[in-house]
C-alpha cells in the first residue's frame, strides 16, 4: 500500500461519519409507506421506466458539435475509496516465464490482467441493491430474500438498461463564485433552484442531472482530503430532484451527499431517498471539470455499464456528447 493510499485510507477511517452505528442511529424506524413502487410491486427499473424512445431521440438532437467528454476517472491502486474498498490490476504473461513464448512457429506472446478489488471505487454506478432502509431496499425487497454472497438475485447491475438520455449540469462552484466547495458544504433544494435559474438549466422528466462542486480536482492533488469529506446535497435536495423526474443524480464527489453530515445520527439519507424510496440511480466521482469549463448545461448522456451479474455497483465511464 503506497503512502497515498495509506494517507487516504487513514483519513477515511478517521472520518466522524464512520462511527454511526450507535443506538441513536439504530433507533430511527422510517414508516414503510414508500413501497410498492408507483411502477408496480414487481418493478426493478425505478425511474428508468421514464427512458422512452422519444426521450432518446430528444437527447440525440442535442448533438450538434460532435464534442465528447469523458466523465469517468482512471482507477488504480492509489484511488481513495470508501473503506475498506480498494482496487488493483495485476498484469501477467501466463506460462511465458523468462521471456518464453507460447509454443508456436510465429512465437506468439500475450499479456493478461487480473482485477482484484471492490466495484465501488472511482467513477461508479449504484444499483438499487446498494443501500436501503432497515434491510429493506427498493420496492420493498428485503435483504434476507435477495442478498447472497454469490450476488444479489434482484436489483443487480446487470438488470439496469443502458442510460441514453438528456443530461444537464448544474455548476454549484460557479454559483457560489469559487473554484471548489468545501467539505461538509451543503447544497439545498433552494440552492439548486437558484443555480438552475441563473445558469439557464431546465430539468425534464427522464434526465440525468450532474452537480459540479470542483471537489474532483482533489482526487489527484490531495487524495487524503478528497476521501475525508465532501460537499454535496442534503436530503431535501434529493427529494427536490426526485420531484423533477430524473433517472439518475451524479456529482464529482465520492458520495454525492455532504460529509460530515449535518445530523450525525442520520447518515446517507439522500441515498435512501434516491435509491430505496424512489428508484433513482446515483453516479459518483463524475469528472465534470470539462463540462463546467465549457459551461455545457445540456448534452447527450450515454452509459452502458458492465453487466456483472449479481453486483450492486459498477465502475463506469459514461460520456457526454454535444
Amino acid at each position: 500500500m503506497s503512502w497515498i493510499r495509506r494517507a487516504a485510507f487513514a483519513a477515511l477511517l478517521a472520518a466522524p461519519w464512520l462511527a454511526m452505528a450507535g443506538p441513536a442511529a439504530a433507533q430511527a424506524q422510517p414508516p414503510a409507506n414508500w413501497y410498492p413502487s408507483r411502477y408496480g410491486a414487481d418493478d426493478q427499473l425505478g425511474a428508468m421506466n421514464l427512458l422512452t424512445p422519444q426521450k432518446v431521440l430528444e437527447a440525440v438532437r442535442l448533438v450538434t458539435r460532435g464534442q465528447v467528454y469523458r466523465l469517468g476517472v482512471p482507477v488504480g491502486r492509489e484511488t481513495p475509496a470508501f473503506p475498506p474498498r480498494n482496487a488493483a490490476v495485476t498484469v501477467l504473461m501466463p506460462d511465458q516465464h523468462g521471456g518464453a513464448t507460447v509454443p508456436s512457429e510465429n512465437r506468439m506472446s500475450y499479456v493478461d490482467d487480473m482485477f482484484t478489488g471492490w466495484l465501488g471505487v472511482g467513477s461508479q454506478l449504484d444499483s438499487f441493491a446498494h443501500l436501503g432502509i432497515d434491510n429493506v431496499f427498493y420496492n420493498g425487497n428485503r435483504a434476507q430474500d435477495f442478498v447472497r454472497t454469490t450476488g444479489v438475485t434482484r436489483l443487480g447491475i446487470e438488470g439496469i438498461p443502458p442510460m441514453v438520455t438528456r443530461g444537464v449540469l448544474v455548476d454549484m462552484a460557479r454559483a457560489r463564485g469559487k473554484p471548489m466547495l468545501e467539505e461538509g458544504e451543503v447544497i439545498t433544494a433552494d440552492d439548486l433552484r437558484a443555480a438552475m435559474r441563473d445558469q439557464g438549466v431546465t430539468v425534464r422528466q427522464g434526465d440525468v442531472i450532474l452537480i459540479h462542486t470542483g471537489w474532483v480536482e482533489l482526487l489527484e492533488r490531495d487524495p487524503a482530503r478528497f476521501g475525508k469529506g465532501e460537499p454535496g446535497i442534503d436530503n431535501g435536495a434529493a427529494e427536490f430532484l426526485v420531484g423533477l423526474g430524473v433517472v439518475a443524480v451524479g456529482a464529482d464527489t465520492w458520495g454525492v451527499e455532504a460529509v460530515p453530515f449535518q445530523n450525525p445520527n442520520r447518515v446517507w439519507e439522500g441515498h435512501q431517498t434516491l435509491l430505496a424510496k424512489n428508484g433513482v440511480h446515483i453516479l459518483e466521482v463524475m469528472d465534470t471539470r470539462a463540462l463546467a469549463r465549457d459551461q455545457a448545461t445540456e448534452f447527450l448522456f450515454v452509459l452502458g455499464q458492465p453487466l456483472l451479474k449479481g453486483a450492486v455497483q459498477a465502475m463506469i465511464n459514461p460520456v457526454a456528447i454535444r
